[in-house]
């Protein structure tokens, strides 16, 4: 596999379906953010139409196969040579049948893509409003984080249009901008649906929310239980080895 691999980059198994994936060891890895999103999305209808916004380097479109049993997937990524790790990632993986990579910028979709026939859109997007928070030099990981290229308001009204009616998109973001994503995905006729907040421990604040919201749905809210990282002792907690696909003991 060293064949698929550029200066400064390495292979990481993801650990289910012997799937992998390349990432640089000095560019923006992937989180568990990303691995509780694909997880949290793995009720997509089979034979759904996928949109991956924002893919990075293709992690959760990679997870998506795995977890679901998608007509295709499609990641969009805005910066070249992550969108070419993520391209290089599907290759190898031999799932290239099933997921496209598109190097492009989000606010371009609906100039290139069919509008209202996506059955899902999944996205981890940038966190960070610009002119807030510190600035990453790297500027890989500052177009990652920060909302300079991409921000809410974009995801939201590129979803709406590619959307068919009752589309579902799935977002995994910071608890701090849970008004904002409800605010903005209600202008966008983007009504959330399910809200599930994730803590590092029990006696920690929320550090990540996951979002269900549904394009022309009807207001009505579920909020799930908890989700907990960590155990106490500082072990993962039973559902992150399971989400993982780890042994429980």
């Amino acid at each position: 596999m060293d064949n698929f691999l550029k200066e400064n980059e390495r292979i990481d198994d993801l650990q289910i379906n012997n799937l992998k994936i390349i990432q640089n060891k000095n560019g923006f890895c992937f989180g568990i953010d990303s691995v509780l999103l694909s997880d949290f999305a793995k009720g997509i209808k089979d034979n759904s139409k996928i949109i991956d916004l924002c893919t990075g380097t293709g992690i959760i479109s990679i997870l998506l196969t795995a977890k679901t049993k998608p007509e295709n997937i499609i990641g969009v990524e805005l910066q070249r040579n992550v969108a070419d790790m993520a391209r290089r990632s599907v290759i190898m993986n031999g799932i290239d049948s099933k997921v496209d990579i598109l190097n492009e910028n989000i606010k371009n979709l609906d100039k290139i893509l069919p509008l209202g026939r996506y059955d899902a859109i999944v996205t981890n997007p940038p966190y960070i409003k610009v002119n807030t928070g510190a600035r990453n030099i790297n500027s890989a990981k500052l177009i990652s984080r920060h909302e300079v290229e991409c921000t809410l308001e974009d995801i939201a009204k590129i979803s709406f249009k590619l959307l068919n009616n009752n589309g579902e998109i799935y977002m995994v973001h910071r608890p701090d901008r849970l008004v904002d994503v409800m605010e903005i995905f209600r202008k966008y006729k983007l009504e959330v649906k399910e809200i599930r907040l994730v803590f590092p421990k029990e006696d920690s604040q929320a550090n990540l929310v996951l979002v269900k919201a549904v394009k022309n749905g009807r207001p009505f809210l579920k909020v799930h239980k908890p989700l907990y990282i960590y155990n106490s002792d500082g072990t993962y907690t039973d559902e992150i080895l399971k989400i993982y696909n780890k042994n429980i003991v």
